[in-house]
């Protein structure tokens, strides 16, 4: 029996989780039994009501806590109520939900363990032009930080088996997307895109509220990513640029000095000195960081093992019962 769950994380999405859950699919090839699973972030409109109307199978509510981490209680939902492959999809209706079978075939067929829906971004007439830019800017830097090569990682229609989901775990306040592909990538699972299609907006986006605030946020994620995920080539390279800048004032000094006119240049050699000892710093800040990301590495292993100790116990639990 293969059990697919479709979770949906939902924050005040009363008016269009109807027509987001009336397009899902109520059976797939592969699949014996499908359920919904919705993850009320602290909605204050009527969204938890319309999830049971609608027959979502099981509804989650705790307390408004964003996108990231809602998204992590709904995996965690998912897994135990026994679910073998959890898709992902966004309340509003963004993405086609027939294409859900595209993103659970690769599982099933034993070709990955999570599967990126890539949207069809350069012909998506609301994307602004920044926008498309920053998605693009933001899958290479996952590709180059998690080793796979997904087209769209910021999309939020995914797929992943069981085993995935229960090595996943989301730092992040703002965006799961793209710390959940690095993550897998770092932990040797196989992660694929297809293309999927999408639907015409049923409302604006609540994560995007400004092109600034937008642009603000892509790029500390980025930037987060490099640091969380590659610490020592991050903060390697960010010495070595410091470095050298205190190598090319040090050679200008010795130049001046050599050509009888160094006094009047003594605060370059200052300032070489500086650059010097902060680029030196900056390479040891990459080995502690390096240390501590393979701390992190243990922990989210240990996490790994408890989920399975304690699925095992589970199982035994019901065997006994029987």
């Amino acid at each position: 029996m293969v059990k697919l769950i479709i979770q949906i994380p939902c924050f005040n999405e009363e008016m269009a989780l109807p027509v987001t859950v009336s397009g899902l699919p109520r059976r797939l090839p592969g699949i014996d039994v499908i359920e919904y699973l919705v993850v009320d972030d602290g909605s204050t409109d009527r969204t938890v009501e319309t999830a049971k109307r609608t027959g979502v199978h099981h509804v989650i509510s705790v307390p408004h806590r964003g996108l990231a981490r809602t998204f992590m209680t709904g995996l965690e939902a998912s897994i135990q109520a026994g679910a073998d492959i959890i898709v992902n999809t966004d309340a509003d209706n963004q993405y086609c939900a027939e294409d859900i079978g595209k993103l659970v075939s690769p599982i099933l067929e034993g070709k990955a363990e999570m599967v990126i829906g890539a949207r069809p971004i350069t012909t998506t007439k609301h994307f602004s032009a920044v926008k498309k830019a920053l998605q693009k800017v933001g899958s290479w830097a996952v590709r180059v930080a998690s080793g796979t090569d997904v087209a769209d990682a910021p999309s939020g229609f995914r797929a992943m088996s069981r085993n995935a989901a229960m090595q996943l775990a989301v730092f992040s306040k703002y965006s799961y997307t793209l710390e959940t592909i690095i993550q897998a990538g770092r932990k040797g699972m196989i992660v694929t895109s297809v293309p999927i299609r999408t639907n015409e907006d049923l409302r604006p986006s609540r994560l995007v509220k400004s092109i600034s605030s937008y642009v603000r946020r892509s790029i500390l994620t980025i930037i987060r990513i490099f640091i969380t995920y590659q610490p020592l080539r991050f903060f390697l390279l960010l010495g070595a640029a410091i470095f050298a800048v205190g190598l090319v004032l040090g050679f200008r000094f010795l130049y001046f000095v050599l050509t009888g006119s160094g006094v009047g240049h003594v605060q370059s050699l200052i300032l070489a000195s500086t650059c010097l000892v902060m680029g030196f710093m900056t390479w040891v800040m990459g080995l502690i960081a390096d240390i501590i990301s393979v701390n992190r590495r243990l922990l989210e292993e240990i996490r790994t093992r408890i989920w399975k100790l304690e699925e095992a116990i589970r199982v035994r639990e019901k065997t006994g019962e029987r």
